[in-house]
């Protein structure tokens, strides 16, 4: 089992320079998306349309996925249906077998991450390269991306500098950003001509016309898929839209969100393989189907991937993407990762401060906090709180149940901590102070307060 979230939280911090710019490098590029928003007076409404197209398509998903396969299958594609991560595996490398496809180049695609098709593949001996610069640079490095769309944000220019000096053979203790892009250019394009074969993940699936759409600010897709002559793109069954003109509102929203960027770069349609070319989709569940059958949790499939919540979010900031030890970090991560298994990511819906920030910039309106706080709620019905919490809980609902012993309990904590040496109270049993000073205690309670203030503003008449 991967440690909890607050122990690699913890080791993340130690580094409080790297923590310090992570958390700037997440807020600027917050900072981005709300002046772009600022620029869309029907935003809210944008929002609004693009959460009602997605429950909709949910609560049809059955029906929108047969329409899907229809008219792709009428465009000549090739379709595949994957229960899990295993099943799409096989079938990626069974087709990549049947076309003797030995080198392959993928755009970014957390569902192949999700699936780990990359070692499955290299298992096989064939070679897999994540042609997105910030996919390859982690890749390289023999890393998981720390965040859906800035995979490599935990790393300093400076350390990508070494690693290609390491490995492409750049100038030593070169950092220039122009200066590696380039460099990672030329390398890449080598792949690039030399692939059998092109995997792309899915932002969006049209049921009506039975086309994927794919959005990158690199190209790196539209390279991959045009120079090789077979093309296999991943997607989850939830990414479907039921027509072409709902597109429109996604490509408004999810670049905007994601970078602050008015629309991607390119935003590429794929419905037809090209001619002498072989195009296949592969539609795969891997536990959405028992999550929309969640009826507190099921909203979390219309996430759209656009990293808003997770820019946003204190925690995430603060704690880094790997100490979410799941392929989706942050907010819209902790509670996806429960429904797929509560036991090994319960630790996730506690890494929030339940602020709702995450909720405030959702483009699809998911209420990311409400369903953090039902989490919590089935992760203690399923045990799995930990003794010692469980003891303070059932503690602490007992006086706050009973309005005298809540009086004396906040009176005598008051008095304890107004008389007793800071170095008692500033233990290594009191988390709380490991990472900052316990306040002064208040002489009087607010109820105290506000008495004593009704009392003086009686007596004075006013």
């Amino acid at each position: 089992m991967n440690k909890a979230h607050p122990q690699q939280a913890e080791a993340f911090i130690r580094n409080e320079e790297r923590t310090d710019w992570h958390d700037q490098a997440l807020w600027f590029v917050r900072t981005k998306r709300d002046t772009a928003i600022n620029a869309v007076p029907e935003w809210e409404a944008l929002r609004t349309l693009a959460g009602d197209i997605k429950l909709h398509t949910l609560s049809r998903l059955d029906e929108y996925l047969l329409e899907f396969e229809k008219n792709a299958l009428a465009n000549g594609v090739h379709v595949h249906w994957a229960a899990d991560a295993e099943a799409h595996n096989k079938i990626v490398a069974t087709i990549l077998q049947k076309h003797k496809a030995q080198k392959v180049v993928k755009s970014k695609s957390m569902l192949t991450e999700e699936c780990g098709l990359n070692h499955h593949l290299e298992q096989l001996g064939i070679e897999i390269t994540d042609t997105d610069l910030g996919e390859r640079i982690i890749q390289m490095r023999n890393e998981p991306p720390s965040h859906i769309v800035l995979p490599a944000i935990h790393l300093k220019k400076e350390e990508v500098g070494h690693l290609f000096e390491e490995q492409l053979g750049t100038e030593p203790n070169n950092a220039d950003p122009a200066y590696l892009t380039n460099a990672a250019r030329l390398h890449l394009r080598e792949k690039f001509l030399e692939a059998d074969a092109a995997i792309t993940g899915v932002n969006f699936a049209v049921a009506q016309t039975g086309e994927v759409v794919v959005c990158t600010n690199e190209g790196n897709a539209d390279m991959g898929t045009h120079l090789a002559p077979l093309q296999i793109h991943c997607m989850g069954i939830e990414k479907l839209i039921p027509k072409r003109k709902h597109l429109g509102i996604f490509t408004r929203i999810l670049a905007r969100s994601a970078t602050g960027q008015a629309i991607t770069v390119y935003t590429s349609h794929f419905r037809r393989p090209k001619p002498n070319g072989e195009m296949h989709i592969i539609l795969v569940d891997n536990g959405r189907s028992e999550k929309l059958g969640q009826k507190d949790f099921f909203t979390a499939l219309k996430c759209i991937r656009c990293g808003a919540c997770i820019n946003t979010c204190p925690i995430y900031r603060r704690s880094g993407g790997f100490s979410y030890h799941h392929t989706i970090p942050g907010p819209i991560g902790s509670i996806l990762a429960p429904a797929t298994d509560l036991k090994e990511y319960n630790d996730l819906p506690f890494a929030s401060t339940l602020c709702g920030s995450c909720k405030d910039v959702c483009p699809v309106k998911i209420d990311i906090p409400h369903q953090l706080y039902l989490w919590r709620q089935e992760i203690g019905k399923a045990g799995y709180l930990g003794k010692v919490k469980q003891q303070t809980l059932k503690i602490a609902a007992n006086v706050l149940a009973n309005e005298k012993r809540y009086t004396l309990g906040g009176k005598l904590t008051r008095w304890i901590l107004r008389h007793t040496p800071r170095q008692l109270i500033n233990n290594p049993m009191n988390l709380w102070a490991k990472g900052r000073e316990m306040p002064p205690a208040p002489k009087e309670s607010f109820r105290e307060w506000l008495k004593k203030e009704r009392r003086d503003l009686k007596k004075s008449g006013k």
